[in-house]
């Protein structure tokens, strides 16, 4: 279904970026996501799995290192360009958008320290990796840790009381890690490498937090099964466990001291990525009851004659619409600026999950009972949706974080691009 992009000023760059993308996401991630989506967790990741033959596909076009910085050998888009490629990557499948880009966060991550050693060891083989054989994940939600963890602002964050579920300790030369991850890890259980967040100090909390590149076939880590849940089935998520796992001491990226202003960063990128898809997700449930309308006939008339039909209509285009601005607004400032003003990321993402998961719920009422079938994408559509208002920081949490924010920094200062 073509549609009209309210930003008239695109490129014929951008616009060739954007119907490459969709091709891909239509094409591709649509067939595997829904062969995904029928399979149990442990067959994904099997090695006959078609998820192999796609992560190569993906590695190939590049999509892996969206993220990344030109001069390091990522693709170097602008923020524009990286809202428009996400939108179509999660109109196509927002858990598999997920999965395609945990694959770079370590090595992103990496590039924020510009440490020549971690760029050398880590970020250049990333980017020059064409065959898939370099999976990165963000290890930091814990068995007893969720969206806590990331709450940087509110007083527990530096209680004693709050100890993590991984340790790491400094002995020599080398870090030793101990514990363990929670199964929610994305690409915990296909990943070669982690950004791990583990606690150094627990005298202050978790802002005695560091953050480290890991590779995952160091001696001692092990990994959980596969994850079955509800929605975003074609996402791997997974369990690490670490039992004296040592590492070098230059794996390290930020350690206590800067810890809070990069968790603040890392929170800022992650949410700005789901915003972003999130549009994608509000545009495929649009566009499937749309295009239902225009063949369901109730009454001796297709659905969307229907007065009401109509109005229900509007109200979801309308949501596509505010997802995209909100989504391109926040990534423009964001990913222009540092440091990032996180309220922005927190609002576009708490905001543009919501509308998706309100337009994949009336995508389903209007389908009515054809919706609850897997005969139609809705029923994925919403199920998928749903889990995005708890993935990287649950929205609530986020909303009560951004608060914390405003009352301290608002009003902001103008920005000078």
């Amino acid at each position: 279904m073509s549609y009209f992009d309210l930003k008239t000023d695109l490129s014929a760059e951008d616009i060739a970026l954007k119907d490459q993308v969709h091709k891909f996401a239509r094409d591709v991630m649509r067939p595997v996501a829904k062969q995904f989506d029928g399979m149990k967790a442990d067959e994904v990741v099997a090695p006959d799995s078609p998820l192999w033959p796609f992560l190569k596909k993906v590695y190939e076009l590049g999509y892996h290192k969206a993220l990344m910085p030109e001069y390091y050998g990522g693709l170097g888009l602008n923020p524009l360009q990286i809202s428009l490629v996400f939108e179509e990557l999660g109109w196509g499948s927002f858990g598999m958008s997920v999965g395609m880009t945990v694959l770079c966060f370590p090595f992103y991550c990496a590039c924020l320290a510009n440490q020549e050693h971690l760029i050398e060891s880590y970020v250049k083989p990333f980017c020059e990796c064409t065959d898939a054989s370099i999976r990165g994940c963000w290890a930091i939600t814990e068995p007893d840790h969720g969206s806590d963890y990331v709450a940087t602002a509110e007083d527990y964050f530096r209680s004693p009381k709050m100890r993590g579920n991984t340790q790491i300790r400094l002995d020599g030369n080398e870090w030793v890690i101990d514990g363990q991850k929670s199964q929610w890890v994305s690409g915990g259980t296909i990943a070669t490498h982690a950004l791990l967040h583990a606690q150094i100090d627990p005298s202050l909390g978790f802002g005695g937090n560091g953050v480290f590149v890991i590779p995952l076939d160091s001696p001692g880590v092990t990994k959980g099964p596969a994850l079955r849940k509800i929605g975003q089935r074609d996402l791997n998520q997974g369990e690490i466990f670490f039992d004296g796992v040592r590492v070098p001491k230059d794996s390290i990226i930020v350690e206590p001291d800067y810890y809070v202003p990069m968790m603040d960063i890392i929170l800022a990128a992650a949410n700005l990525c789901m915003a972003n898809w999130a549009i994608g997700l509000a545009r495929a449930s649009f566009e499937e009851a749309f295009n239902y309308c225009k063949e369901r006939v109730q009454g001796g008339r297709p659905l969307i004659e229907h007065h009401s039909i109509k109005q229900r209509l509007f109200t979801m285009f309308s949501r596509v619409e505010t997802c995209r601005v909100v989504g391109r607004a926040a990534a423009n400032l964001n990913f222009n600026i540092s440091p990032p003003f996180v309220e922005y990321s927190l609002w576009a993402k708490t905001q543009n999950t919501q509308m998706a998961y309100e337009n994949a719920h009336d995508a389903i009422q209007i389908l009515g009972g054809y919706g609850l079938t897997e005969e139609y994408l809705t029923e994925k559509l919403f199920r998928d949706a749903r889990a995005t208002l708890i993935e990287d920081g649950n929205n609530e949490m986020l909303a009560a974080h951004g608060g914390h924010i405003l009352a301290e920094t608002y009003p902001r200062p103008p920005i000078d691009f």
